[in-house]
């Protein structure tokens, strides 16, 4: 009997020795998880309380706090982004005020909502009878390439392929008509089509007239229909590009002001926890 509770009390105070060890391991990794905290290391503070919980999840006065700390660490990471933010959409607004005075705005106040920044040289009306690569980005940074043509007779074109000398080349996607983003139209016995390819629809020829050298020679191939082809100009190059760098920026900082939303909106979630929890 003597032996029984000798071995039942040995076994208690064992127990009582391994929950204490538990405890003092599980604040041990706390304290370096509040410490990467202070430091503003976020990202590894909230990776040290994530070990903790998986490690610990028995330890309940020590999860408390961990909880208590993962909120601190998440209020902390959300406002150095606002802080980023804040500091970053100016210094891109002011850049793209800058690359928008070269450019005009297009909108038709009757029927849109959103307007389209185009160069110059691709103003619609500087450009009739012309078959040309036409660029621009709306006011949302979406930008979008556009196949014209103009001919006596129709080519019934849905795409685009711009090759240069060397063989390498890009292709739009093929956009079936639908008398809105691929329409055309007989005019004063001229032929006018215009396929429109928006954001990824045109995105890698784009890219590819972007990334070529100076003075290499394009070739866009019309295809989909008829044989039709044409050489890009330097000029209508340059505007491709100068297309490009302004919707990077508007993207960017709609990217910014996105991302400072998400943040506020968390931080606002976190204050009222913490609020309701008092």
């Amino acid at each position: 009997m003597r032996t029984t509770i000798l071995t039942l009390c040995c076994m208690a105070a064992l127990l009582m020795a391994a929950a204490c060890s538990h405890e003092k391991e599980a604040r041990a990794e706390l304290d370096r998880a509040r410490a990467l905290y202070e430091s503003q290391q976020y990202p590894a503070a909230r990776n040290a309380i994530d070990t903790l919980r998986m490690r610990y999840p028995k330890e309940l006065a020590v999860m408390k706090e961990a909880l208590q700390l993962m909120r601190l660490v998440d209020r902390g990471e959300c406002e150095r982004n606002i802080a980023y933010c804040d500091s970053l959409i100016p210094v891109r607004e002011k850049e793209v005020e800058t690359l928008k005075q070269g450019f005009v705005l297009e909108r038709d106040a009757r029927y849109e909502d959103v307007g389209r920044y185009v160069r110059p040289e691709h103003a619609v009306e500087r450009n009739i009878g012309r078959s040309y690569l036409r660029c621009g980005v709306n006011e949302q940074g979406e930008i979008f390439l556009a196949s014209v043509y103009s001919g006596t007779a129709p080519i019934n074109h849905t795409g685009l392929k711009i090759t240069a000398p060397d063989g390498t080349y890009a292709v739009t996607a093929e956009i079936p008509y639908d008398g809105g983003v691929n329409y055309r139209f007989r005019d004063d016995g001229r032929t006018t089509e215009v396929v429109t390819y928006a954001g990824d629809n045109g995105i890698d020829a784009i890219r590819f007239v972007d990334g070529v050298a100076d003075g290499t020679r394009l070739r866009a191939e019309y295809t989909g229909g008829r044989a039709f082809a044409i050489g890009l100009t330097e000029a209508d190059r340059r505007a491709i590009r100068a297309t490009l760098r302004l919707a990077e920026a508007l993207t960017d900082i709609d990217a910014l002001r996105k991302e400072r939303e998400k943040a506020a909106r968390k931080v606002a979630y976190i204050q009222e926890r913490e609020e309701k929890g008092r």
